[in-house]
């Protein structure tokens, strides 16, 4: 299913049932490949899949009807509907560069079943994350460097590890950490709203050893990818840019975290500042617009890559 198709189920007319609809999604989204490879100029860059989550729909869309999103994300009897836990990884000089670490492996069955958690090794790993790697030839050992849009727990979720001792460590022991500064204040004091998403294990211990660095807007953080402010989900949001040869990839984190999320009023329920998210997305996506950047969705279940342009409403994803 291309990123156009996705998005022309908003069309006018009847929706298909829902049960049909989201057992097709989820047939999708189960089918996905672990790797999708492209090239930004010289740099090659891989959408990594580290498995699926399932939310509810209202959340995910906000104050969006359900009527009108589920016409493009068909929710299952729970109301829930299936999304990628997608990361990226950058080959560079310096070694891997990832960019967000799904989930991980540390969370219970309690944890797993409320959230629809899909992320386990099919081939002797710890997550399908590990799977990703090893299907291009890496192991954990080959990352240098991680960079986090933020720290709740479906993105920052594989910096760590647990062993049988209960002991956490890092999930790849030779890189360091790249945090939003800001963001590791806001999730060490978090409050009633915020604190679900937030789980201490997956970032303070990243903390305590010193293998953090946490910057600003506009950073490079290697020669080629630096991070873009695009607050709004979290106060400290930042998006990931990788540039070269005159190319230019966005990974977007959860600023729009799926095809469907691309109209501009289209955002989530758990953004805490949905008018900021709003005003971070006219300005990205004027600029993926006009000057072609290729945008990679975090949690889209089947579109890791699309570009963006103008329908007869607004924004929408255009396949590649």
């Amino acid at each position: 299913m291309s990123a156009a198709s996705l998005g022309a189920t908003a069309a006018a007319g009847p929706a298909p049932s829902a049960g049909t609809a989201a057992e097709t999604l989820e047939r999708a989204a189960a089918a996905r490949p672990l790797v999708t490879t492209r090239r930004v100029g010289r740099l090659v860059v891989h959408a990594v899949e580290a498995g699926l989550q399932r939310l509810d729909g209202g959340a995910m869309f906000g104050v969006v009807p359900k009527p009108l999103w589920e016409r493009k994300m068909p929710a299952d009897p729970r109301n829930r509907i299936p999304l990628a836990m997608r990361c990226l990884l950058i080959e560079h000089d310096v070694g891997l560069v990832l960019v967000d670490t799904g989930l991980g492996a540390k969370e219970g069955g309690k944890f797993r079943d409320l959230y629809g958690v899909e992320n386990a090794s099919d081939a002797g790993g710890s997550t399908r994350l590990d799977d990703a790697l090893a299907a291009l030839g890496h192991r954990a050992e080959d990352v240098a460097l991680v960079v986090n849009t933020h720290l709740h727990f479906d993105h920052a979720g594989g910096n760590t590890v647990r062993e049988v001792d209960g002991a956490v460590r890092p999930a790849f022991p030779r890189a360091r950490w790249v945090f939003p500064r800001g963001e590791y204040g806001y999730a060490t004091h978090a409050n009633e709203r915020t604190q679900a998403s937030y789980l201490a294990p997956n970032y303070v211990p990243l903390m305590e050893a010193g293998l953090v660095d946490e910057v600003e807007d506009g950073a490079e953080v290697v020669a080629g990818v630096r991070v873009l402010r695009t607050p709004g989900h979290t106060p400290h949001h930042q998006s990931v840019l990788v540039e070269s040869d005159g190319e230019v990839l966005c990974f977007l984190g959860d600023l729009v975290p799926t095809t469907a999320h691309v109209p501009l009023p289209w955002i989530m329920g758990y953004d805490v500042e949905p008018l900021v998210t709003l005003e971070s997305k006219r300005g990205v996506l004027a600029r993926a617009e006009a000057e072609g950047w290729v945008l990679a969705f975090e949690h889209d279940p089947v579109v890791p890559f699309a570009r963006v342009g103008r329908g007869e409403k607004g924004y929408e994803a255009i396949g590649l």
